[in-house]
């Protein structure tokens, strides 16, 4: 995430914090509580938060969990809202144990966001950036017929509610180091969408 702090600070006058998370040993509603003590640190009115896979799922728990958190609008970035069949697969096996941890399964396979985090919809805010290029690990534990960022299908991204989804030709991964996500994403949380004009 550091590429995208650097150009939301650089290019868009962001004051821009990283969040780092136990996604093995710790559980969704942990690290969401961590989240929620990180962000009262900074003592500010107000904060955006954009999260990267799993780090999205997260960023939604915080607000189910929070109600009364402070404004802000949140960006989803390739993460998985309605379930992952990639996850579920590796859930599935004893050697993948480390690799899936603790929050994954509560926040993806066992009840996706999409079962659990409506309401946070009818709240805040929440935009979604999916990629359609198939290049990542995912590809090799789950069958893909459809447009895939080769780890997360975009059909699972999709958030009832939402205020806006939108697909990118980037990877799973490319989606951190991609100049033009993050001017997709700067937009949104500076007004809300993002930008149809520009595609």
């Amino acid at each position: 995430m550091y590429l995208i702090k650097r150009r939301l600070e650089k290019e868009y006058g962001f004051r821009a914090h990283l969040f780092s998370y136990r996604s093995v040993h710790g559980t969704l509603d942990t690290n969401a509580d961590a989240l929620a003590d990180f962000i009262a640190e900074l003592d500010v009115e107000g904060v955006h938060v954009i999260g990267h896979s799993l780090g999205g799922v997260l960023a939604l728990r915080w607000l189910a969990n929070s109600p009364q958190a402070i404004p802000g609008r949140v960006v989803c970035m390739g993460s998985p809202l309605t379930g992952s069949r990639a996850a579920t697969f590796l859930s599935e096996q004893e050697w993948a144990e480390e690799i899936v941890g603790r929050s994954l399964p509560s926040g993806v396979i066992h009840a996706a966001a999409n079962q659990w985090a409506s309401h946070v919809c009818e709240e805040r805010e929440i935009g979604v950036i999916a990629g359609n290029v198939p290049y990542g690990l995912g590809r090799f534990f789950a069958r893909f017929d459809e447009d895939n960022d080769g780890t997360v299908a975009v059909s699972e991204t999709r958030l009832d509610g939402a205020r806006d989804h939108l697909v990118m030709a980037v990877s799973h991964k490319g989606l951190l180091v991609s100049p033009d996500v993050v001017d997709q994403a700067a937009a949104f949380l500076k007004r809300g969408e993002f930008l149809r004009e520009s595609l």
